[in-house]
């Protein structure tokens, strides 16, 4: 593969332009990259063809390709556009040399994908993200990898224009088991921020004026100033909905009975889930845990039109 830090020496190819493999791809061929896509609704990916990219009908038209990135929804669609009809890895003659799956999949999709991946001679290297559209668009993403060091130190630069960078987390599938580790997190955090919020504005204190606090103390994150404004407003535009919460938990807490690991307080957060479920909040972003949270401590929410900061609009970082 030639050099990835020059845009005109690495044929990229990339599977997958929903609302996170949209954006991504969007950076990439925004930085000069040749790029070509392909999305099971041809509609999706026809933007980018505005922005110079090249539009394909079948994965396997990507297969002359350097390097393939996969960003689909699961553990099937992995399989599908890799090994079903006119899968990436069914051309006979064409292989990329390296496949890099940003997929939230299972330990053993993974596995079955780096197989097939190595039965035709391309590399694998797993690479699940940390992030929504809105930290793409600011620069802000971070990836997971896991494979053979030497694809990853290839492949490093690439990362560098999709986000923030990449963390080379071991071989094998261990990228997989930090971004379940990662979202089991994600789920015990929200549900901890539901529920502080609550008791500070059953005490009188606004959420606007708590959550202000809160992101300029040391207990602030990037993620709680960026959720501020969805707890705030009660604008629960989806970013991450409880089903695919609930499902990380699950394979959260599968992995900690496979390693003999006790996670009672992720197990407690994955009945709350649960509960909002099924309480309706299936569509919803996973904020809505909030609702919940204040419903049965006997709050009713209101909006508030406080103008408050998601803090992802950073000149330092490039959009």
């Amino acid at each position: 593969m030639g050099d990835p830090q020059n845009p005109a020496a690495v044929r990229v190819g990339w599977i997958g332009t929903g609302r996170m493999g949209f954006a991504l791809a969007r950076r990439l061929v925004g930085a000069g990259h040749d790029l070509a896509v392909f999305n099971r609704t041809r509609a999706k990916a026809e933007p980018l063809a505005d922005l110079g990219a090249e539009v394909v009908d079948r994965p396997a038209d990507l297969a002359g390709r350097d390097v393939v990135f996969v960003v689909v929804s699961a553990s099937s669609d992995l399989a599908a556009v890799l090994t079903g009809p006119d899968g990436l890895l069914t051309d006979p003659v064409k292989a990329p040399r390296i496949v890099v799956d940003s997929s939230t999949v299972s330990l053993d999709a993974s596995a079955t994908a780096r197989a097939a991946a190595s039965g035709r001679g391309a590399g694998f290297l797993a690479a699940p993200v940390s992030g929504n559209p809105a930290v793409v668009s600011a620069g802000r993403l971070t990836f997971a990898v896991s494979g053979p060091r030497d694809l990853f130190d290839e492949v490093e630069p690439l990362f560098g224009v999709l986000g923030r960078g990449a963390t080379y987390v071991g071989d094998g599938e261990a990228a997989r088991l930090v971004k379940i580790a990662h979202n089991v997190y994600l789920g015990v955090v929200i549900q901890a921020l539901a529920e502080i919020t609550v008791l500070a504005e059953k005490g009188g204190v606004s959420r606007a004026a708590f959550l202000g606090f809160l992101n300029d103390s040391v207990m602030g994150s990037v993620f709680s100033r960026y959720k501020t404004p969805a707890m705030v407003g009660l604008d629960f535009t989806p970013t991450f909905t409880n089903p695919l919460l609930r499902k990380d938990f699950d394979l959260g807490l599968a992995a900690a009975r496979q390693y003999g690991v006790s996670m009672p307080i992720a197990a407690t957060a994955a009945e709350l889930v649960t509960a909002a479920i099924g309480a309706g909040h299936t569509t919803e972003d996973f904020a809505t845990l909030l609702i919940e949270q204040a419903r049965r401590s006997g709050l009713e929410l209101v909006a508030e039109d406080t103008p408050v900061d998601d803090g992802l609009q950073d000149p330092d970082v490039p959009a």
